[in-house]
């Protein structure tokens, strides 16, 4: 943030856009209405002091006084409900940016060096923090660009000699806000730097607490976050410390202004070149000057949290690269028919694809097919590219260099959430959410019966399991499936894909981290479901070889052979690179 305003918020947002329109017109009413009450009230009392004049008399003065005075509440309300709609909308429109980026445009790529907790910590606490700077720092923003020259001109017209004695001190005001405000800001880096960090190892700590348990390394994490928050306890008292000295100054600063103001007044009233009604305004105005300046100096410390945390989501937006697609690749996608994998054949051409520069090629030159209504076996080591050609599929990540089509429709022209409605994916480490076994089933389907759960179940093998649970689908299997060994979580996970009923099936290792018997039920239930969809599985060894119609070899992202010559199973090779089977 390089300004008392965050650029990068006003410009990108149309909510903060219209938010600060808003402020500005309703800084300018207020302005306004702080000199109409100034001049109302020292009329009132310069007339009934000087002159005798009876409050009666008065009235009509003192209906304006009580308009103007509910006017300001008013602007005043405004002020609060406008700063708390924008900042509502502001927030709403932050984090459905960051959750579009990270879940739909860029699906499983976090920036580089990003930690979770830091991540939740700017799209929750982070984005709430906007409150304060919307609700409270605009508008006194605004307000103070408005009110001091409008109620220095006014003071000119009254007495040119206080009013430059004004001017003068606003500069001096103004300065030390500026320097104030740079140590502030260097300061509410340090202390979200230290939040972040704390959110983020707490959360690694709760996530590994059975590993940390089993290699006794629990007390040394205890002391591990003891010194992190110690560390975020001296940041925010150094935050506080900051606040309370830049309060002090623009209190001191404005004490003196008013201090000088009053006695010029008061020497300018007894050589009689001042009359009482005029110094009496100027005296009012005077605190009506300053009270914006002041104010904006303390709603600053209260908004620096959550332009900090505007600042982290940006750099989280701009980091995190979304799947490049093309202006005309996204008119492709309003018009191009979605092909069907069970009918037509989705294939690799020549494809390459690296996630960044410094970790080289993934995938290099890769062209295979996966033949409709058949069984493909994608083998190869860990880290040969694997599970990044399920991503391809996906439309997760899109290749640097070749086409991924099916038929003769290029991927890339098809609408994302149309093309992944036609597929039913088990990862490779698949999560289950804190939930019943029956919400984590229909996660894809969320209008699923629990008649379709329970097929699903039954196709995945794991239906006899299910209904030994306590409360059977309605079971609470907690968060990452931790009531349910890991053998029935990748089996609750395979339902989780069959309820889709999608024609095109991609299982990543679905029989890694499970012991023989469950790894034969699901193998069994592999090979019920193929007879009945395009079924590609992605495996480092042979144990589902017996499955494939059609078998490839994946080595450091190239394919080296086809495995026809060894598997009884297969039928027919896949091509790579001008390998022939």
């Amino acid at each position: 943030m390089a300004g008392p305003v965050d650029r990068r918020l006003a410009r990108e947002s149309a909510a903060a856009r219209r938010h600060l329109a808003a402020a500005g017109v309703l800084g300018a009413a207020g302005a306004i209405l702080i000199v109409a009450q100034a001049v109302l009230l020292a009329g009132i009392i310069a007339r009934s002091a000087m002159h005798g004049v009876s409050l009666t008399s008065l009235q009509g003065r003192l209906v304006a006084l009580g308009a103007v005075l509910a006017a300001r509440a008013a602007v005043r309300a405004g002020f609060e409900l406008s700063g708390r709609v924008g900042a509502t909308r502001v927030m709403s429109e932050l984090r459905g940016r960051l959750i579009d980026r990270l879940l739909v445009a860029a699906p499983g790529r976090r920036p580089p060096g990003a930690r979770t907790g830091d991540l939740a910590a700017s799209a929750v606490s982070g984005a709430d923090a906007l409150q304060s700077y919307f609700a409270g720092y605009l508008p006194q923003l605004m307000l103070a660009a408005v009110v001091p020259p409008l109620v220095l001109i006014w003071v000119a017209t009254l007495d040119p000699i206080t009013a430059g004695i004004l001017a003068g001190s606003i500069p001096i005001l103004i300065g030390f806000m500026i320097l104030i405000g740079k140590g502030t800001q260097a300061q509410t880096r340090k202390r979200n730097s230290a939040l972040s960090l704390l959110s983020s190892h707490f959360l690694d700590v709760v996530t590994g607490l059975e590993t940390l348990r089993s290699y006794r390394r629990e007390r040394a994490q205890e002391q591990t976050l003891s010194a992190v928050g110690e560390r975020y306890r001296r940041e925010t008292m150094a935050t506080l410390r900051m606040a309370f000295m830049s309060a002090l100054v623009l209190e001191l600063c404005a004490m003196i202004g008013t201090a000088l103001v009053a006695a010029t007044i008061g020497i300018e009233l007894c050589g009689g070149t001042i009359t009482l009604q005029a110094g009496l305004t100027i005296l009012l105005l005077a605190p009506g000057l300053y009270a914006p300046l002041r104010e904006v100096g303390a709603q600053f410390h209260a908004a620096a949290d959550g332009t900090a945390a505007a600042e982290r989501i940006f750099e989280t937006l701009e980091r995190s690269e979304p799947v490049p697609v093309t202006e005309g690749q996204r008119g492709a996608q309003r018009r191009a028919r979605v092909p069907d994998p069970q009918i037509e054949a989705v294939r690799l051409q020549n494809v390459s694809f690296a996630y960044s520069a410094d970790r080289g090629q993934v995938l290099d030159g890769v062209t295979m097919e996966i033949a409709p209504g058949a069984t493909t076996v994608l083998r190869g080591v860990s880290g040969s590219g694997k599970s990044t050609i399920a991503r391809l599929l996906l439309g997760f990540d899109a290749p640097a260099d070749g086409r991924n089509v099916c038929g003769a429709a290029d991927l890339r022209d098809l609408d994302p959430e149309a093309w992944r409605a036609r597929i039913a994916w088990l990862p490779q480490n698949p999560t289950l959410f804190a939930g019943t076994v029956a919400e984590n089933v229909a996660l894809g389907v969320p209008g699923a019966t629990d008649d379709q759960v329970r097929v699903a179940l039954r196709a995945a093998g794991a239906l006899e399991f299910v209904d030994a649970l306590p409360d059977g689908l309605q079971t609470v299997i907690g968060e990452r499936g931790r009531r349910v060994s890991a053998g029935q979580r990748q089996r609750i996970a395979l339902a989780r894909a069959l309820v889709r009923d999608a024609p095109l099936l991609i299982l990543d290792e679905p029989t890694a981290h499970v012991d023989p018997e469950t790894a034969a039920d699901i193998h069994a239930a592999i090979a019920r479901l193929a007879s009945e969809r395009t079924v590609l599985v992605i495996a480092h060894n042979r144990s589902l070889q017996s499955l494939a119609d059609r078998t490839v070899r994946l080595s450091d992202g190239r394919i080296v052979r086809c495995d026809d010559e060894d598997d009884d199973a297969g039928r027919a090779g896949l091509v790579s690179a001008g390998l022939a089977a």
